[in-house]
């Protein structure tokens, strides 16, 4: 099976490499793959002592940063190297101050393998959620390296748990530790007879509560809201579009005024959204000596804005669920004690599924469904006040999963 899967990599990094030549997002992988091992051993000297840290996006990054963040702190002596599979993760990351060197992770072949860990010479190694590649784990358990899978989720239909996942299964035991967010997952590693693994929780909570601690005022959205009720839509998608655009049209007033942080914010794309508002719209990057307080939907066409954004909501809707593209970031609205509507695609993702029988988050499956709801939050201030509670509290109740893995790892 290792033959197999190892003759399948190799095929698929060459068949990668030729849609590369019409896909761009995968030219930027292919083209930053190439710089990996110059990056490297520009960076790393075989007598440095480091950490390596491994997310397969942005996602899994975020999930990891206060880990990362709290190691580079404790271990102030230990260069980092922290490695990307997707470039959705790589490009907006790749200037981390997290880390001594930023790099896309190599195909997951025999050699790669060998020559990643020869320059890296980890001393510790963690690898956040999903991130499963036999012939690199192969390698780590070779080397005896200590590595650890944090905020780890599975599920009963992955290949590790049927009876043809052997080769995947095996690789799993590559890991010192494993620290999962939830009860059944432990539950599955147990069933194959994966052992050292521990239930920590989300390490999202604890990122996310330490936004609360930061300073998170953004001067133009004050001077947008203008102390009005507001409603901001994050990280949205056309599908999620189709949803609140009527809805802002047909209801718009003085007293709501609603941001739209899209997750595309490509031009043509913005030109297409904001062409569909009647409502008086500004663009971030149209607001240079503006009177902000005049408009009634601000679109925030840039990034890195939306996590304090959210501290001026008064009602949050979160993008992906409408669709398929997957549901973004909940927590992030939720630790500011605000309600929040989602679509209806939410089954992957455990928080959602809490908070909406919590009763902090509310589903809609069409537009008749979001309208009601918004309908009532913005009319009911103890109803949305109650929501609110519940979904700060959950954060709360939540944090805790840094203080484990920082307890486990000793050097």
């Amino acid at each position: 099976m290792g033959l197999l899967y190892s003759i399948g990599i190799n095929i698929a990094s060459f068949v990668v490499k030729l849609i590369a030549l019409f896909n761009q997002k995968l030219k930027l992988g292919v083209d930053g793959r190439k710089e990996t091992f110059k990056k490297l051993e520009h960076s790393i000297k075989p007598t440095d002592k480091t950490f390596w840290f491994h997310c397969a996006s942005l996602g899994e990054y975020e999930q990891g940063l206060p880990v990362f963040e709290a190691l580079r702190t404790k271990y102030s002596d230990y260069k980092i190297v922290l490695s990307f599979f997707s470039p959705s993760g790589y490009e907006v990351r790749k200037n981390s101050k997290i880390a001594d060197a930023v790099v896309y992770l190599p195909f997951d072949t025999k050699a790669n393998a060998k020559r990643f860990l020869d320059i890296v010479n980890a001393d510790y190694i963690i690898f956040v959620k999903y991130e499963i590649w036999p012939n690199f784990l192969s390698e780590i358990k070779k080397r005896s390296l200590n590595a650890i899978l944090i905020s780890a989720v599975f599920r009963e239909n992955q290949s590790f748990f049927k009876w043809y996942g052997s080769f995947m299964t095996s690789s799993l035991f590559a890991f010192n530790h494993i620290f999962t967010q939830d009860e059944n997952s432990k539950l599955l590693l147990e069933r194959i007879g994966y052992n050292d693994v521990s239930v920590s929780g989300d390490t999202r909570f604890d990122r996310v509560y330490n936004q609360l601690d930061t300073d998170n005022t953004v001067d133009f959205i004050e001077s947008f809201k203008n102390g009005r009720t507001c409603v901001v839509f994050g990280s949205t998608w056309p599908d999620d579009d189709k949803l609140y655009l009527d809805y802002i049209n047909d209801t718009s007033n003085d007293n709501t005024k609603y941001i739209i942080a899209p997750h595309n914010i490509k031009p043509s794309y913005i030109a297409s959204l904001k062409s569909q508002l009647k409502v008086n719209t500004i663009c971030f990057s149209e607001m240079q000596n503006e009177n902000l307080s005049n408009y009634g939907v601000f679109i925030l066409d840039t990034i890195g804005y939306l996590s304090k954004v959210y501290s001026y909501a008064d009602i949050a809707y979160v993008g992906g669920a409408a669709g398929t593209t997957g549901l973004h970031n909940i927590l992030e609205p939720a630790v500011f004690g605000i309600p929040i509507i989602i679509g209806k695609n939410y089954g992957k993702f455990p928080e959602a599924k809490a908070l909406i029988n919590l009763g902090g988050v509310t589903t809609v499956s069409s537009v008749s469904e979001f309208e009601s709801i918004l309908n009532t939050l913005v009319s009911d201030l103890s109803y949305r006040k109650k929501q609110g509670e519940i979904n700060k509290a959950f954060i709360e109740n939540n944090r805790g999963a840094i203080i484990q893995i920082l307890n486990y790892i000793r050097i």
